[in-house]
C-alpha cells in the first residue's frame, strides 16, 4: 500500500464520478459516506459492526475531542485509531461548525474564537493553528482547515466578511499543517448562497493549495432547493484531480442529487441520530418504527436489505424494543441505517461504472416516492 495520499477518478457519467482515495490506512471508495464518530465512537455501534456495513472511513471531531478526553491524552494513548479501535482512515472536522452551532458565548476575532464549553462552561480558545495541532495529535488521516461556518440566513456583507476570515484562516491552517506524508489537508469553500462569494472563495483556496476541497456552509437551514442551486455550479469550479467533500449532508435524496453534480464525499449524523429516535431509512423512504401498525408485523424493515438487523429481526420486535426503551433498539436501527447508506453509495458507484446513473436516478425516486409497502 502506498504511503501517499492520492485520489483517482476511474469512471465518470456526466458530472457523477466514481473513484478511489488511497491512504496509508486503506482505500476509500468514492462516492463515499462517512459515519460520524463525533466523540471517538459511532453511537450505538461497535467498530467491527461499522466495518460490516461497508464503511471505509469515519469522521471524528476536533471540538468534542478537545473538550473530552483531550487530544494530548488520545495522542499519549497511541492516537485516535488505536484509542477507538478503528484501523481504517479517519477524517476530523476542524471544530468550526460546532463552535458556531453549540456555543452561545463566543467571541470571534482575527486570531480565532474564544468560547465556553457547552458541557461545563469552561473557557477555551481555538485558532487555526490550535485546530491543526489537535487534529495532528489525534493522528487524523484527513485534516480540515479551520473556518467559520457562515450561518443561514446571512446578508451579503456579513457573508463576505465571514468568507474572507475563513480564507485567511485557511492560509494559516496550511502553514500550520506543513508537510505530513500520507496525510491530507482539505480547504473549505464558504460564501453562503452567494455565487460570487463562492467563486472568490474557490479562487483563494486554489491559490493556497490543498489536497482536497470541501463545501461548507450548506445544510444549515437553507433547504435542498438552495443547496442544489449552489451545487449546480460549485463542484465544477474545483479541480477534477482532487476529491470534493460536501460537509454535513444529508438525507438520501441529498446524497443522490449531490453525486449527480460531482460530489465525492459526505458525512451526516442523520442515519445514527434517526436510529436513536426510532426512524429507519429504507429504499422506500423513512419508517417510523414507533407506529402501532408495526406492532404485529413479522417482516423485516426491507425484504431486499442484507444488513444484520433485517436478517435477524422483525418490525414487530423492533417496535417492541423501541417502545420499551431498550438500548438494543438504537443499535439495531442504527446498524440498519448505516448499512442502507453504504448500500446507497455502492449502488451509485456501480451505476456510474456502468454509465447508467440516469437510470439509477429515475429508479431511486420511483421507489423512494412510492413509500413504504402496506402492512399485512
Amino acid at each position: 500500500m502506498s504511503k501517499k495520499f492520492y485520489f483517482k477518478t476511474s469512471t465518470t457519467d456526466n458530472k457523477a464520478r466514481e473513484g478511489t482515495i488511497t491512504t496509508p490506512r486503506g482505500q476509500i471508495r468514492t462516492p463515499a459516506f462517512m459515519p460520524v464518530g463525533t466523540a471517538a465512537t459511532v453511537k450505538g455501534m461497535l467498530p467491527e459492526n461499522v466495518v460490516q456495513t461497508g464503511a471505509d472511513i469515519l469522521l471524528g471531531n476536533t471540538y468534542h475531542l478537545m473538550l473530552r478526553p483531550g487530544s494530548r491524552l488520545v495522542s499519549d494513548l497511541g492516537g485516535l485509531h488505536k484509542f477507538m479501535n478503528w484501523e481504517k482512515p479517519i477524517l476530523t472536522d476542524s471544530g468550526g461548525f460546532q463552535v458556531m452551532s453549540l456555543t452561545k458565548l463566543r467571541q470571534i476575532s482575527e486570531d480565532g474564537v474564544r468560547f465556553k464549553s457547552h458541557i461545563d462552561g469552561s473557557k477555551h480558545y481555538l485558532t487555526p493553528e490550535r485546530s491543526i495541532e489537535i487534529q495532528l495529535e489525534l493522528n487524523s488521516d484527513i485534516v480540515m482547515s479551520f473556518d467559520e461556518c457562515t450561518p443561514y440566513p446571512c446578508g451579503l456583507v456579513a457573508a463576505k466578511k465571514s468568507m474572507d476570515l475563513s480564507m485567511r484562516w485557511a492560509e494559516r491552517s496550511k502553514q500550520s499543517f506543513g508537510e505530513h506524508e500520507g496525510k491530507a489537508l482539505f480547504g473549505i469553500v464558504q460564501g453562503s448562497t452567494f455565487q460570487d462569494l463562492r467563486r472568490e472563495s474557490v479562487e483563494k483556496l486554489l491559490d493556497i493549495g490543498f489536497d482536497g476541497y470541501a463545501i461548507g456552509g450548506l445544510a444549515v437551514g437553507e433547504g435542498q432547493e438552495k443547496m442544489l442551486e449552489v451545487l449546480n455550479y460549485l463542484p465544477g469550479l474545483l479541480p477534477r484531480r482532487l476529491p470534493r467533500y460536501l460537509m454535513g449532508v444529508g438525507k438520501p435524496s441529498d446524497l443522490v442529487e449531490a453525486v449527480r453534480r460531482g460530489i465525492d464525499m459526505f458525512d451526516c449524523v442523520l442515519p445514527t441520530r434517526s436510529g436513536r429516535t426510532g426512524q429507519a431509512m429504507t429504499r422506500m423512504g423513512a419508517i417510523n418504527i414507533r407506529n402501532a401498525r408495526h406492532s404485529k408485523d413479522p417482516r423485516p424493515l426491507d425484504f431486499d436489505c442484507k444488513c444484520y438487523t433485517c436478517s435477524h429481526y422483525s418490525r414487530a420486535y423492533l417496535h417492541h424494543v423501541n417502545k420499551a426503551k431498550e438500548i438494543i433498539s438504537s443499535t439495531l436501527l442504527t446498524w440498519h441505517n448505516l448499512h442502507y447508506y453504504q448500500f446507497l453509495m455502492e449502488e451509485m458507484r456501480n451505476a456510474i461504472k456502468l454509465k447508467r446513473f440516469d437510470n439509477f436516478y429515475t429508479d431511486f425516486y420511483n421507489i423512494f416516492n412510492a413509500g413504504d409497502y402496506e402492512p399485512m
